[in-house]
């Protein structure tokens, strides 16, 4: 118990809080200076949140992708990584879980389970790729990961027009009942909100990240070619197939995220003129957890608030949704500023170590 309360009392734990606080006033002195009052903006986007079971359920449910992208960003950031390339593997996901939920025909304790896995392990492929291009090219996994972005999202567009979209229509058809894992009964219980299994995948995705990277030989592995590839490789590790087994399972985060939302929210997919954002939200998500599995899902528990409560604002304030926006790169903001956040920390810090003195 008093190793969990040390957990939070540290620096890392007081410096996200203080930036989400900050953050809050930053947007609360914009509102003001639109001419709106923050008070009651604030107050209709907790109403819009948690006024009734169903937006609270829709809550969850924006929360969840969330997680699945931050969770991608964070585990490559963690291995020395940069993946941006997330919404990509997202997309490519969500692809192939449509491909096997609408063209095949099997039992749903098969259908389901194989649209889920092979959703994520294309979003892993796709994020392999990039790491491939990496250790074997030297390309720098920023640059391939910004375009192997553009790369899924018309490469899904043509996979929808060509196999899976009626002529005329601009969606595929509806995933069959076998392979949805809506959740019925608590969907029912939160008033038919679009909740699903995919939540529960999302966490228990944070509990495997967590045991991966920290509990076993191949994520010290990982964490140690981040670190020095250089120490790394003269130790006898493979940096190279380390680097690409890191972008595998970013991508397969990533790719397990696009699966839940077709599987779980909409049933289809629709030939996309730009891009959903969940993937570049994750990589907002993970800056505020501090790029770790229970920061992740802390961060994505703001970022969803924020996101839905921002028509809450609109419709009972007034306040126009950019200021939502606003808000969140205001956090992101703090977060990554640490210098300043420290320098307002400063005398409650020093409190801190006079006490312990």
């Amino acid at each position: 118990m008093n190793k969990v309360i040390a957990v939070f009392t540290k620096d890392s734990f007081l410096v996200p809080v203080a930036a989400i606080i900050l953050g809050l006033l930053v947007g609360a002195v914009a509102m003001l200076a639109g001419g709106f009052d923050p008070i009651l903006a604030y107050q209709s986007l907790l109403k819009k949140v948690f006024g009734d079971v169903y937006n609270f359920g829709e809550t969850i449910r924006q929360i969840t992708p969330l997680i699945f992208t931050g969770l991608s960003v964070a585990f490559a950031f963690r291995t020395g990584l940069f993946n941006i390339g997330a919404e990509g593997q997202f997309i490519m996901g969500s692809i192939a879980a449509t491909y096997v939920g609408v063209t095949f025909d099997l039992p749903v304790y098969i259908h389901a389970p194989l649209a889920l896995i092979v959703g994520g392990v294309v979003g892993g492929l796709w994020g392999a790729l990039t790491g491939w291009l990496k250790a074997a090219r030297g390309v720098h996994e920023v640059i391939t990961s910004i375009m192997m972005n553009w790369v899924a999202l018309y490469f899904s567009n043509y996979i929808l027009s060509a196999f899976l979209v009626p002529e005329g229509q601009q969606r595929s058809k509806d995933v069959k009942d076998t392979a949805i894992i809506t959740f019925g009964w608590l969907s029912e219980v939160f008033d038919n909100a679009r909740l699903h299994w995919g939540t529960v995948i999302a966490l228990a995705a944070a509990v495997f990240f967590f045991i991966v990277l920290w509990k076993t030989k191949a994520g010290f592995e990982l964490r140690a070619v981040g670190l020095n590839p250089h120490a790394s490789e003269y130790a006898g590790m493979n940096v190279n197939r380390n680097v690409i087994k890191a972008m595998f399972i970013g991508g397969l985060f990533a790719g397990l995220g696009g699966a839940c939302e077709v599987l779980g929210v909409f049933h289809y997919q629709a030939i996309a003129p730009a891009m959903p954002g969940y993937g570049f939200d994750g990589i907002a998500v993970a800056l505020i957890g501090g790029n770790t599995p229970f920061g992740v899902i802390l961060g994505a528990i703001l970022f969803g608030i924020l996101t839905f409560g921002a028509n809450g604002m609109k419709f009972g304030a007034g306040v126009p949704i950019e200021l939502i926006r606003i808000v969140i790169a205001s956090v992101i903001f703090f977060v990554a500023a640490h210098g300043i956040v420290r320098f307002f920390l400063k005398p409650i810090l020093a409190k801190k170590k006079e006490g312990r003195s």
